[in-house]
C-alpha cells in the first residue's frame, strides 16, 4: 500500500492505543464488575461506602408531613399535589437542624416556569393552566392573589 493509506492508519491505531492506555490508568479496577463478573452500569463496589456517607439533600413530601401535616394535606387533590415541596421551598436536607435554612421562593418567575401559556398540542404541557405574563398582573407576585397549596381556588 501507499503512504497515503499507511499514515492515517497509524494515526488511528495510535489514537486507539492512547485511549486504551488512558482507560487503563484512569478507570478504577472495580468499575462495572459485580459478583457475577462484568456487568454494564456505573455501580462500583469500591465506592459503596462513599455513597452511604453522602448526605441526602432532597427529601419528599412524606418527610415534610411529619411536621407540616396541615400543609401537605391541603395539597392533596390539588393540581400541585404531584410537585414535591422542595420545588418551591428549597432543599430540606438540613431543615431539622437548621429550620431557617429553607428559603421560600415567592417569585413570579418560579410560577411562570410552568404557568406561562405554551400551546404544545402533542404533549401534556397544554393541560397546565397558563397565563400571558405580559397581561396577567405584570410585576405582581402570583402568591399575592393565589394560594399555591390550593391553586384551584382563584383568590386567597
Amino acid at each position: 500500500m501507499k503512504n497515503h493509506v499507511w499514515r492515517p492508519l497509524f494515526v488511528v491505531l495510535g489514537l486507539v492505543a492512547v485511549i486504551l492506555l488512558a482507560r487503563l490508568l484512569i478507570v478504577p479496577d472495580d468499575f462495572s464488575v459485580g459478583e457475577r463478573g462484568y456487568m454494564y452500569g456505573y455501580h462500583r463496589i469500591g465506592n459503596e461506602q462513599e455513597w452511604k456517607d453522602f448526605k441526602t439533600k432532597f427529601r419528599t413530601s412524606t418527610y415534610c408531613n411529619d411536621c407540616h401535616e396541615d400543609r401537605v394535606a391541603e395539597r392533596v387533590g390539588s393540581p400541585h399535589a404531584p410537585i414535591e415541596c422542595e420545588n418551591c421551598h428549597g432543599l430540606a436536607g438540613d431543615h431539622p437542624e437548621n429550620p431557617e435554612k429553607l428559603t421560600l421562593d415567592r417569585s413570579r418567575e418560579l410560577c411562570l416556569r410552568c404557568h406561562t401559556r405554551l400551546a404544545y398540542p402533542s404533549s401534556d404541557r397544554k393541560d397546565i393552566a397558563g397565563i400571558d405574563p405580559q397581561e396577567h398582573n405584570p410585576g405582581d407576585a402570583c402568591v399575592d392573589c393565589h394560594n399555591p397549596h390550593r391553586p384551584n381556588l382563584e383568590e386567597m
